[in-house]
């Protein structure tokens, strides 16, 4: 059971890497999107995993009454990410992004264990990657849509409205759920609570979009290995320097 387990964790951090990589090509792009300054194996306290640091050109992508009160040079952030799965945490100036991935159906509580103080501060937002109506029609794309998609290479989806309520009789069948921490500090007088509130609406818009094209992509993904993920990783890498010139 435990090597099983841990078979599926793998093969999942395979998808999650790959979809990364993907997901910041398309990202990129005039002058706006990401760049990656550093993706490079770490090891430190015993801890192994991917390093990630990423910096953000936010200025087309956030509401107007932002951009006419942002200082110059403002809506660019730095993303530092320690990769070590199952567990991740991500960092930077005013947003912290803590995920853990479990292999259930989210039926967990308060997974990253925060003292009782602070769980009563936190709003549980689920997200149902199959639930169309969790994605704003310009997001929408229907090859990356799990209600429709179907995939020749494991036969899994498509997902219908009562798919996890399936799950729960289907113990064969692989599950993960993705359990993510996002915290934000935003100190800006007058903007504080609208910027907060702006962020979180598009981390849930990034955390959906990102595992409806995981789940759509598998026919793309579940035959790599760490190996392949690596190749790419440099590959992509590459690209977006080169965007950035």
């Amino acid at each position: 059971q435990k090597k099983i387990k841990e078979k599926l964790q793998s093969i999942y951090q395979v998808g999650q890497l790959f979809s990364v990589a993907e997901a910041s090509k398309n990202e990129t792009g005039g002058g706006e999107g990401i760049e990656v300054l550093k993706n490079e194996p770490y090891e430190k306290d015993g801890e192994k995993g991917q390093y990630t640091h990423k910096i953000y050109h936010l200025k087309s992508k956030v509401p107007g009454f932002v951009k006419l009160l942002a200082p110059e040079g403002s809506l660019v952030f730095h993303e530092k990410a320690w990769n070590a799965y199952p567990y991740c945490r991500t960092s930077d100036f005013f947003i912290k992004i803590e995920t853990w991935h479990k292999p259930d159906l989210g039926t967990q509580e308060n997974v990253h264990r925060l003292d009782e103080a602070t769980w009563k501060t936190v709003t549980v937002v689920p997200i149902d990657i199959a639930d169309g109506s969790q994605v704003s029609n310009s997001d929408y794309k229907p090859d990356e849509d799990p209600a429709t998609f179907k995939s020749v290479k494991t036969g899994r989806g498509p997902l219908g409205p009562y798919w996890k309520k399936e799950l729960v009789s289907k113990t064969e069948c692989p599950r993960m759920c993705a359990y993510k921490l996002v915290t934000v500090k935003f100190k800006w007088w007058g903007l504080q609570t609208k910027v907060e509130n702006f962020i979180h609406e598009q981390e849930k818009r990034i955390f959906t979009n990102f595992h409806r094209q995981l789940f759509c992509w598998i026919d793309k993904w579940v035959e790599l290995n760490m190996e392949d993920i690596r190749r790419m990783e440099a590959e992509t890498q590459r690209e977006l320097d080169e965007v950035s010139i």
